[in-house]
């Protein structure tokens, strides 16, 4: 009796694991939904008097291509003024941005911050102040410095704020260094699904989890309802005025189809670093408002089951990696069969969701999807992705575990194999640990490159969390430095043909309708070949 409840126990545990594969599924499958909730039906021609603040520290190499391309937008050219925040920079960036001004006269106002490196929010709100200070602007644009937004992107913004119960608008910000390197690859892929796709499902469901820190749009009306001010007490700060905007009733909308391309890290430990500190920051945004989870009654959407669970799913991803591993090694010893069913479960649903991500990331972007469909593939790393198809197929699990056995020892090698595959749903996170250390010591990138395809860039991610639960356990300071990034060798600006409030409306409309007919295509894609599977020896 005992071992069967000790059986029951640990099955139920090693279950955990499905609980983010669940979510992310789920998301994706409201994306093609996008079309019939994406606030497409209450937008209008809509041309705020806008303020566009650019924070800017030691930003000489990328400033000047984004003001240039500022310059570009259709917009209405008395309707938008730039803000340049320097804070305290120490190389030539007061010298570029004096150059604007004289280049742009009344378009640009350039500030300096005498005491620098406090971080972002502190930058931001200085220039808040600057702006808030005038009554000419009737909405904020917050935006990075290597930040290039498309021509048309602040109007397809805009036409959202002419709905009086938005308070803020988030664009798309797509990696943008071309061709760039496996790591920007990486990068961007993830950014179609956290971003393209995530985001679009998040339309869906009436709430969004973060407006994206180098594209957000605000109305004056939601700045002053914030205080004024951008938070300052987490290193999510983009996340927290999120929060706040929704909690006071305003709207926060993803518009997928005002694209912006920025500047990424091209190394693992430029990457750790940043990542880290959004990792953190969303630690400490989940005890800031703590109040509200699992409160739906009280905090509306926000407070919602479903919110909290899809929040929760992402941020405790490591540790049902960890406990699904545990449980599925326990369970190895205590009935081999009944593990064996559930890893290959597991495995299955991994490979339907991989599938279904990696074909839907060619539709959602295509452009991004074509130059980095090597990190597209080996997103989850090249191991996993074997382990998954191993499972996915058991009779070649089979007829591959009896050509390296004999009689005798198949017993022995399956075994092996098995605890293998099971310790390598959070092993791969230490693994993916070593090949940033490697990184940080100097290893050419062209191994910790070929490290990260077969680890995995998935593992990178969640270690990442990992360890940033760490940092906030033990209160580890973290001083706020600038992200190191790839630099664009020649700044490609991006140009659009002009185009009526109804022609764009249409044409952004008939792209989420084809997202949701390739949906069902792809879904019944991987429907057949799951039929296929059943009927198949290998």
């Amino acid at each position: 009796m005992k071992s069967a409840a000790l059986i029951h126990f640990f099955m139920i545990l090693s279950l955990s694991g499905l609980v983010p594969i669940f979510s992310l599924l789920f998301q994706f499958l409201l994306v093609g939904f996008h079309y019939w909730r994406s606030h497409y039906s209450k937008c209008e021609p809509c041309t705020p008097r806008t303020a566009i603040i650019i924070p800017a520290w030691n930003e000489a190499d990328s400033v000047s291509a984004t003001i240039e391309q500022l310059m570009r937008l259709d917009y209405p050219s008395d309707a938008f003024r730039i803000y340049l925040i320097d804070d305290a920079s120490t190389d030539n960036t007061f010298e570029l941005c004096k150059e604007k001004q004289l280049a742009y006269p009344n378009k640009i106002i350039y500030a300096k911050r005498e005491q620098g490196g406090l971080g972002k929010a502190h930058v931001l709100n200085f220039g808040l102040q600057l702006v808030l200070s005038d009554e000419w602007a009737e909405a904020v644009l917050m935006i990075d410095a290597d930040v290039l937004f498309s021509p048309t992107s602040l109007t397809r913004m805009t036409r959202h704020l002419a709905d009086p119960t938005v308070g803020a608008v988030t664009a798309y910000i797509r990696e943008g260094h071309v061709p760039g390197n496996l790591v920007s690859h990486f990068i961007a892929t993830e950014y179609v699904i956290s971003q393209a796709g995530a985001r679009r499902s998040q339309n869906v469901m009436g709430w969004l989890a973060c407006l994206a820190g180098g594209a957000q749009l605000h109305t004056r009306e939601n700045i002053i309802a914030l205080g004024g001010k951008i938070n300052t007490t987490t290193l999510a700060e983009d996340t927290y005025t999120t929060f706040l905007t929704q909690l006071d009733g305003r709207l926060a909308i993803f518009e997928g189809n005002a694209i912006a391309r920025a500047e990424e890290p091209g190394n693992l430990r430029s990457l750790w670093k940043q990542r880290f500190r959004w990792a953190r920051g969303n630690v400490q945004i989940t005890r800031a408002f703590r109040h509200i989870w699992f409160h739906p009654k009280k905090e509306a959407s926000l407070g919602s089951v479903l919110f909290g669970w899809i929040w929760f799913s992402t941020l405790f991803m490591p540790f049902f990696m960890i406990l699904t591993s545990i449980s599925l090694i326990v369970l190895l010893f205590l009935d081999v069969n009944l593990s064996w069913k559930i890893f290959q479960s597991f495995s299955a649903l991994s490979i339907v969701c991989y599938l279904f991500f990696t074909f839907y990331t060619l539709f959602i972007d295509f452009e991004v999807t074509k130059r980095a469909w090597i990190a597209t593939l080996m997103f989850p790393g090249f191991i996993s992705l074997t382990i998954m198809i191993f499972s996915f197929a058991p009779h070649t699990f089979n007829y591959v575990l009896k050509m390296i056995s004999t009689t005798h020892t198949f017993i022995y090698w399956r075994m092996n194999i098995l605890l293998f595959f099971y310790a390598w749903i959070s092993v791969c996170m230490l693994f993916a640990w070593f090949v940033y250390r490697l990184d940080k010591a100097g290893l050419s990138q062209k191994i910790t490159d070929f490290l990260l395809i077969i680890v995995g860039y998935g593992p990178f991610l969640c270690v990442i969390t990992l360890s940033s639960f760490i940092a906030e356990m033990v209160q580890i300071n973290l001083k706020w430095d600038k992200t190191e990034r790839l630099k664009m060798k020649e700044t490609v600006f991006i140009s659009e043909a002009k185009s009526s409030f109804e022609k764009l409306l249409t044409r952004d409309k008939w792209f989420e309708k084809r997202l949701f007919i390739y949906e069902v295509i792809i879904i019944f894609l991987i429907i057949f070949l799951l039929i296929l599977r059943n009927y198949s020896e290998f």
